[in-house]
């Protein structure tokens, strides 16, 4: 279940939220409005994010680790992907976003589901 792991306040209010599955990073403005967010997904397989924010919309891609070898650990990018598939993302998540407010909970779940890439 996703956890809320922290807050950082300025500008925008940043709050991260994270499972075993998931990382669930969403920006707001002053007003409490949802300017942007990441989810990060299938983080014991094949990692990949979906950003959304009003200003840029959808943006899929997925996470390259960087790490080559145990004895080096070089610093995780984001490399474009192929094709979201949303039913089963949104799924996952709604089962897993028990703990967060219900408002954000469906703010984000009618994102995902309104994703065409």
């Amino acid at each position: 279940m996703l956890r809320e792991q922290g807050v950082r306040k300025g500008r925008e209010d940043r709050r991260w939220f994270s499972d075993e599955e998931f990382d669930l990073i969403v920006w707001t403005d002053k007003d409490g409005g949802v300017r942007a967010f990441q989810l990060c997904y299938d983080r014991s397989g094949e990692e990949r994010a979906l950003t959304w924010s009003r200003e840029d919309g959808y943006r899929h891609h997925r996470v390259d680790s960087g790490d080559e070898s145990p004895l080096r650990n070089r610093t995780p990018i984001l490399a474009a992907n192929g094709p979201f598939h949303a039913e089963q993302v949104v799924e996952r998540f709604r089962a897993a976003a028990t703990h967060l407010e219900a408002d954000l909970c469906a703010f984000i779940a009618e994102k995902l589901q309104g994703v065409s890439l």
